[in-house]
């Protein structure tokens, strides 16, 4: 293991050592399951909790009956080992139905089949980003076969969720979720997760090109590291757990992840839970979004493809960036005008996790100020002791199956199963979404009939935005940083 040093490690949620398949009992109320989500700090998994889910039977083969020969997207990849992340700029697409994949999987492809140029012992495939509301657009009732509601989210189900279905060796690079918390209930098949914690940031050596909305993505392939190249990704504490069909990981906030498939056939169902830290977050990533578009539009106008990812369809010019800076500026502002008292993060000089300030926004907005500082990310949770009991078994660090004869209403083989929208804003669910996309269409329409703004209105110009970027105290963290980055 490369990154090999000893960390807390994930764990099983379990029924506890006497829980059995045929007890269907769940182990935690949707309270208590809540509960834990909100307050737990690492990685865990939860088991014996979905069993009477309709959703279980959701293998590949019942799948492509449901979509009755819709065609979907699905990437390619090659299934080589190299020391470069396959982001997903450099990767084929290929439009085919999920019973054409299957065929293909099985190696039994013809030459006139959508996969035809691709050798299924060199190549894998992945559906992933397929969001329940475009997918199943004209089979809505489907969405209650998901029950997040068990976890303590009412009215949660597959309208806000999204499948993956991938082939041996499918696989998502090594990045962080800018926004929530994620909960992702296996389906079929099994997945290695290789996971890092938040204060490993640095040795992870993140990038945002490609360009993601949400997304920060680790120049190190972290199966196959280049630690000439990336000698810090040494000090990385890798978790590594296998999920097994009928269970549950729960993935906190700004936790790095690598994720892949390693049986013939992986579906999996997944949904991001906001957090109160996402209202400051999307200020974040709207401010980037708008220098990486207009900096990478300004380097090569005609070559948008190099660095925007393929998820990102949108329109990227200068004055639709504008609208969504706004839209998240006044989304945070809306929601401090509602609690009263919002949390920021101030970054410190010594190097620790980033520290929670209080800020009251109606009297002065200001954040400690620091000279030199160490941009390293937090998790933004409170420590809390540990409620699980004999509920808590800890999972070792192997790359084996701890979990296979745990948790699972279904074999670790997975043979028990019965043989975007146009429009990407990050991993937002549709509501969230529209409204931001409402917020947007306001701003524009001030813009286009060239309103008059007063104080108490929020608006942010391109001028506020480099009087912010070319403050000296900023200036002075990108040389540091510029200055660390060619020194490691």
């Amino acid at each position: 293991m490369a990154a090999g040093s000893e960390a807390t490690t994930p764990v099983i949620l379990a029924a506890g050592a006497g829980g059995e398949e045929g007890e269907h009992v769940k182990p935690f109320t949707p309270e208590k399951a809540k509960e834990i989500i909100m307050s737990l700090q690492q990685p865990a998994i939860f088991c014996n909790m979905v069993f009477d889910w309709p959703a279980r039977h959701w293998n590949a083969k019942y799948l492509s009956e449901v979509l009755h020969g819709k065609r979907i997207r699905f990437r390619m990849g090659m299934k080589s080992m190299s020391t470069v992340p396959q982001f997903e700029t450099t990767c084929s697409y290929v439009e085919a139905t999920l019973e054409e994949f299957l065929t293909w999987n099985c190696d039994q492809s013809s030459i006139s089949g959508p996969f035809r140029d691709y050798d299924h012992s060199k190549f894998w495939a992945y559906a992933d980003y397929k969001y329940f509301v475009s997918l199943f657009e004209d089979k809505t009732d489907i969405f209650q076969d998901v029950k997040w509601s068990d976890f303590g989210f009412p009215g949660r189900n597959g309208q806000e969720s999204t499948l993956w279905i991938g082939s041996l060796g499918a696989h998502t690079p090594c990045h962080l979720d800018s926004y929530g918390c994620n909960l992702v209930f296996q389906v079929q098949g099994r997945k290695r997760w290789h996971l890092f914690p938040p204060e490993d940031t640095p040795f992870l050596y993140p990038t945002r090109i490609p360009y993601e909305e949400s997304s920060v993505f680790s120049k190190i392939n972290v199966v196959n590291p280049d630690l000439k190249r990336f000698p810090q990704f040494q000090k990385a504490q890798r978790h590594m757990v296998t999920l097994s069909p009928g269970q549950v990981l729960f993935v906190p906030r700004h936790w790095w992840h690598y994720v892949e498939s390693i049986d013939p056939v992986t579906v999996s169902i997944n949904s991001w839970i906001e957090l109160e830290e996402d209202h400051l977050a999307r200020v974040e990533e709207a401010i980037t979004r708008m220098l990486v578009c207009a900096l990478k539009t300004a380097e090569n106008p005609q070559n948008t493809r190099a660095w925007l990812n393929p998820t990102e369809v949108e329109e990227t010019s200068h004055a639709v960036n504008c609208c969504y800076l706004n839209a998240a500026v006044s989304a945070f502002f809306d929601r401090c005008r509602t609690s009263k008292v919002v949390e920021i993060q101030a970054p410190r000089t010594d190097g620790e996790r980033m520290k929670k300030e209080e800020l009251n926004v109606y009297s002065h907005m200001e954040v400690g100020q620091t000279g030199s500082q160490n941009l390293t990310t937090g998790t933004g949770k409170p420590e809390a002791a540990s409620p699980f009991g004999p509920d808590l078994v800890p999972v070792a660090q192997r790359s084996e199956e701890p979990l296979s004869e745990r948790g699972g209403i279904f074999g670790s083989d997975g043979k028990d199963f019965v043989d975007k929208d146009g429009e990407h804003f990050g991993k937002l669910h549709c509501a969230k979404r529209q409204q931001i996309m409402n917020s947007e269409k306001a701003i524009k329409e001030q813009i286009a009939s060239n309103a008059t703004t007063t104080p108490s209105q929020t608006f942010i110009s391109t001028d506020d935005l480099l009087d912010c970027l070319v403050n000296p105290q900023v200036t002075r963290i990108v040389a540091q940083l510029l200055i660390q980055g060619r020194s490691l």
